[in-house]
């Protein structure tokens, strides 16, 4: 579909993530940035400065510019559900950055605003690390059968916090709804449902072993049991000191395995285990993505093909509200300290 303009986009906050979101969107010659709006209006001004559009002091005044097209929310959890609701209901295109949501009755709400939204209207929940070029390829050699008959995948992620992270929005349990679990935990949760579907059931240990957030854990251990007997696990850290990813995905072919995410976490690298049915050591190769993070383009890349009629690769309404569903069902076992079903 051609256009006669790029499409116009508003960022509602404009932090890290925002920021980012908002580069993003100027740098694409489909797209520029029109309004921003951010609780810190010095913040807001000078990305304006950077990335051009029209700062507004309220959320609503850029939602009733009829100019704008797409809206980019990546505010504290506590607003992305009303937040997002008005974009969909204003007939906005939407970038929400995860989670969908506080919980899964906030998700179930986002779903239903995008269900019964304008039609055409695109809800996508900023899951950018299924872009990550070692993620990508092992999402499709995974669809393409490689590993043959699923067997389990094991995950770590995590970071080391740090001091004060109390007295940021993270730590505050009515702006953030959750610990690490919903924070970190939700990319793992979504990329192992992207790979195995919805599980049957889950159970999850949350830790609060070491920073001050009250009833915010900072440490989750989960396992999810899938039809068929899949088993994932993982584990999410606050107090992993050295910034950590590892994602691995076995089958009975072998595996595939993504270590690294760029930057802090280590240069990303995928490893392709061939399992030698004879017996004996395997056959690894290993491939490594040195260059810069474009997870956050392509993802970008992938909302205006959707707009322009295509299918999402990922993060769509059913993925959000998959990823919901799954730490919902790790949330509630906390809680109880048994293993939870996973709510259909």
């Amino acid at each position: 579909m051609s256009r006669s303009r790029p499409y116009r986009v508003g960022v509602i906050g404009c932090g890290l993530i925002g920021r980012r979101r908002a580069e993003v969107a100027a740098t694409d010659p489909r797209s520029e940035v029109a309004g921003l709006v951010d609780l810190d209006l010095t913040r807001a001004e000078a990305l304006a400065a950077e990335v051009g559009g029209s700062v507004y002091d309220d959320w609503r005044a850029l939602l009733a510019d009829p100019s704008i097209d797409i809206v980019i929310i990546a505010t504290p959890n506590r607003y992305l559900c009303e937040y997002g609701v008005a974009v969909l209901e204003a007939g906005k295109h939407l970038l929400l950055e995860k989670p969908m949501g506080r919980d899964l009755r906030e998700a179930e709400a986002l779903a239903e605003a995008a269900r019964t939204a304008r039609p055409g209207t695109v809800l996508k929940v900023g899951f950018n690390h299924r872009y990550h070029p070692g993620l990508s390829a092992l999402l499709e050699g995974i669809a393409a059968g490689e590993l043959g008959r699923l067997v389990g995948i094991r995950a770590r992620y995590g970071h080391g916090g740090r001091p004060g992270y109390e007295l940021e929005w993270r730590g505050d349990p009515e702006l953030a709804g959750g610990g690490h679990l919903l924070d970190q935990g939700v990319h793992i949760v979504d990329l192992i449902h992207g790979i195995a579907g919805l599980p049957l059931r889950g159970i999850a240990f949350l830790q609060r072993a070491v920073w001050p957030l009250g009833p915010l854990e900072d440490n989750a251990y989960g396992l999810f049991q899938f039809e068929g007997g899949v088993v994932a696990q993982f584990h999410v850290s606050m107090t992993q000191w050295k910034n950590l990813f590892s994602f691995e995905v076995h089958g009975e072919r072998g595996a595939l395995i993504v270590e690294g995410l760029g930057g802090s976490y280590g240069e990303e690298r995928l490893v392709r285990v061939e399992r030698r049915f004879e017996g004996g050591v395997p056959v690894v190769v290993e491939e490594r993505f040195p260059g810069p993070d474009r997870s956050w383009a392509l993802e970008w890349d992938d909302l205006l093909g959707a707009i322009e009629g295509g299918e999402l690769k990922g993060g769509g309404v059913e993925d959000g509200l998959a990823a919901m569903r799954m730490i919902d069902t790790l949330y509630r076992s906390g809680r109880s300290g048994e293993v939870e079903e996973v709510v259909p």
